[in-house]
């Protein structure tokens, strides 16, 4: 099944099921046995070749799901082992008596035992699931740690045992699966943080709750896709000129780094705004000249410099190599003073934590953790252990749209459904990524007039662009690599 756009809390997910089982009277051995037919299915789409199956079981109803999926398995032709965390008989209800179901049919059960994990073609984790609070056990601990030293591909039932279903962290251990399939809804925590990493490849069934006609809740983040652009950038018309397309000022590039000045302009560019202005340090100017002729260039020394530029613009970016001296702040000043709509990043949001100024809703902060935590007072690994809500805080003390920058970007605006950018990948953590993204979402911006579709659209093309560039390899990826693929994405 496509994968859906939404994504939901467990306790979301935990409520539609109830809301089955309560409203549409079905029970939930029933939905089990959906879920344990849905892995079946997914087992054979993953790996067509495999014969012998061992499937690992915990004590709750994740286990159940694996039970059943290995009876109906063995059915199939399939040889089946099924390994038990934990003694049988502690299990209950609808788990209870799928075990019973797995034993009636022929099926034996074995103690966990490490040394039996090489004897198959596939390990079907079915320990933990969504039903984890707190850390994992250590006898727990053991297994999983097992399961990941195995060797064996490993398909996960609806999330790979340890991890957070909600926010994406490993819960002392989880396993590392190559293939995952969720049931009833996408969770949010495979898709943050440590959560694809451990995902592999996501498979989804709804177990028929759609044909149900299950009333959905309002989801926990909306997936980017692709109709993003489409949605933000309709076709140009025949007679645009430039002046359609939005001016823009990018305020940066202080003394020794004109760099991050001149890739967010020409990033903006590529972007599509129809100009682009970059006021930079006397001393950058000659450098961000002579890199990107279509840009134009002002040396600025102080802040009534820049006022006459700021008149002229539709909107600015500021940041990209502002550094913190006493011209940034002068700069800064003048930009926060000038009332017109902005992307704040790099040493902007340095400044504006080091003095925070009053919520605006017509600007967009672009802060990646360790801005974020200095925006919150926070550290950065507060900020990873909880990036949900650090988003939401962020929102609630600086107001307009944010875009928490990361693996799994978040964007968040007050009143609409956050969204989550699955792309992009590890070759994309070097230098001048950041002041790309401002510009691209600038550009954008510049275009569209709105900053909820230009931050949600600039994430999207940002990231795709960085996969397109990875396709090289991403070690030694550069963000000048990434601005390359940006007319193609800008297009898509």
């Amino acid at each position: 099944m496509k994968l859906p756009a939404a994504l939901y809390s467990s306790a979301q997910v935990r409520a539609m099921d109830q809301w089955a089982i309560a409203t549409r009277g079905i029970p939930g051995y029933t939905l089990m046995e959906r879920a344990g037919a849905a892995a079946l299915r997914c087992l054979r789409a993953y790996r067509s070749a495999a014969r012998r199956v061992t499937v690992v079981c915990g004590a709750g109803n994740n286990g159940g799901d694996g039970y059943v999926m290995a009876r109906l398995a063995r059915a199939a032709g399939y040889e089946v082992h099924v390994l038990a965390v934990g003694a049988p008989e502690r299990l209950r209800g609808d788990a209870l008596r799928a075990c019973a179901d797995w034993r009636a049919a022929g099926g034996t059960i074995g103690a966990f035992e490490a040394a039996a994990l090489a004897r198959c073609d596939v390990l079907v984790d079915a320990v933990l699931g969504t039903g984890l609070a707190g850390q994992v056990r250590a006898d727990v601990e053991s297994v999983i740690a097992a399961i990941n030293a195995s060797g064996r591909p490993v398909l996960a039932l609806d999330v790979p045992s340890g991890l957070d279903a909600d926010r994406g962290s490993v819960l002392g251990a989880a396993v590392r699966a190559d293939c995952t399939i969720t049931f009833v809804a996408l969770k949010t925590g495979l898709f943050l943080d440590a959560g694809p990493a451990h995902t592999g490849v996501l498979y989804f069934d709804d177990l028929a709750l759609g044909a149900e006609g299950a009333p959905l809740p309002v989801p926990q983040f909306e997936r980017l896709l692709p109709d993003e652009i489409a949605l933000t950038l309709p076709p140009r018309a025949r007679s645009a000129n430039k002046g359609d397309f939005g001016h823009v000022l990018i305020v940066g590039g202080g003394r020794g780094m004109a760099g991050a000045a001149r890739l967010a302009g020409e990033a903006c560019l590529r972007a599509g705004a129809g100009r682009v202005t970059v006021a930079v340090a006397p001393a950058s100017s000659a450098a961000v000249s002579a890199g990107r002729a279509e840009l134009m260039c002002h040396a600025v020394d102080d802040a009534a410099a820049v006022r006459a530029l700021i008149a002229r613009c539709d909107l600015i970016a500021v940041g990209p190599g502002l550094g913190r001296d006493a011209w940034a702040e002068a700069l800064w000043v003048e930009v926060c003073t000038c009332g017109k709509p902005m992307v704040v990043d790099a040493d902007a949001l340095n400044l504006l934590a080091a003095a925070p100024i009053r919520a605006r809703s017509e600007w967009i902060l672009t802060p990646h953790p360790g801005e974020a935590g200095r925006l919150l007072g926070r550290s950065a690994a507060e900020i990873q252990r909880d990036r949900p809500a650090a988003l939401g805080a962020l929102l609630d003390r600086y107001g307009g749209t944010v875009v928490l920058k990361g693996a799994g970007s978040l964007v968040g605006r007050a009143g609409a459904i956050p969204a989550l950018c699955e792309l992009g990948n590890p070759g994309m953590a070097s230098p001048g990524m950041g002041d790309v993204l401002t510009g691209v979402i600038a550009g954008i911006w510049a275009q569209c007039g709105d900053p909820w579709r230009a931050a949600r659209a600039g994430v999207w093309v940002h990231a795709c662009a960085g996969d397109a560039a990875a396709r090289g390899g991403e070690r030694g990826l550069l963000a000048g690599d990434v601005i390359q693929e940006l007319r193609r994405c800008v297009n898509f």
